[in-house]
């Protein structure tokens, strides 16, 4: 291990351990880490956290060695982090996800971003595909009560989705294949309609369809940017797009 990587995993990360792994569906593994640092942490739901998958491994590029994952959960009492990772795309991070196991040891660090929790709506459109669906349920999870919220979230199989840490299924699953921009415009446009009060929208996964959902809730609906919040997970002509 060299010098930088060495200074990285002492100095910036903190450890946790692998203690649960899960096949949630055919495409995720549910990855539940502890470490006596989550009973402390300042966490707001809508966090990611960075885990060093490639520390160690001199023949990965330093960009190759983080990877960035919605946390899924967090049990602030027993010190348990919960993260749902789908393994599609068969890159550095799905190798990593197969292979891990409980009793690994992880090196991480919070990553806290704009695409977090926000109370200040009535009601709520969530948008997404399968990279997303984590994010999304605890954003949901952690709204206020009486809150009126839709969701809207797609894969080409069905199969692929899983139920939230509850055990709920808050959102609608629709099958439907990858980038298909007008069938989810033209379920947004059914789902608008029956919004009421303040609104806002969660747009997360795919990077094209975030950035036409984006254009169309501004441009055609008027909306702020406060309503619209955007997070572009993947990018298929791009390689380890948080």
């Amino acid at each position: 291990m060299g010098i930088i990587e060495n200074i990285i995993k002492k100095v910036v990360l903190q450890e946790a351990l692998i203690v649960e792994k899960t096949k949630l569906s055919e495409a995720v593994y549910k990855i539940r880490l502890k470490s006596d640092t989550f009973t402390k942490a300042d966490f707001v739901p809508g966090y990611f956290l960075r885990l060093g998958i490639g520390i160690g491994k001199e023949d990965l590029s330093m960009k190759d060695k983080i990877r960035s994952y919605s946390v899924w959960d967090l049990n602030k009492q027993e010190g348990f982090l919960d993260l749902a990772i789908a393994t599609h795309s068969k890159g550095i991070g799905a190798q990593w996800v197969e292979k891990s196991q409980p009793g690994d040891q992880v090196y991480f660090k919070w990553k806290k971003g704009k695409f977090l929790v926000d109370q200040s709506a009535d009601s709520y459109l969530m948008i997404g595909d399968l990279s997303a669906l984590s994010h999304l349920y605890v954003i949901q999870r952690n709204l206020e009560k009486g809150k009126q919220i839709e969701g809207i979230i797609y894969s080409p199989d069905k199969r692929e989705m899983f139920s939230d840490t509850d055990q709920t299924n808050p959102f609608g699953f629709y099958e439907m294949p990858l980038n298909p921009q007008e069938e989810v415009l033209d379920l947004v446009k059914g789902k608008v309609e029956k919004m009421q009060g303040k609104k806002m929208v969660y747009i997360a996964g795919d990077s094209r369809i975030c950035i036409q959902l984006n254009k169309f809730f501004k441009k055609e609906l008027g909306w702020n940017s406060n309503q619209v919040k955007t997070k572009p997970f993947w990018n298929p002509e791009k390689k380890g797009l948080e």
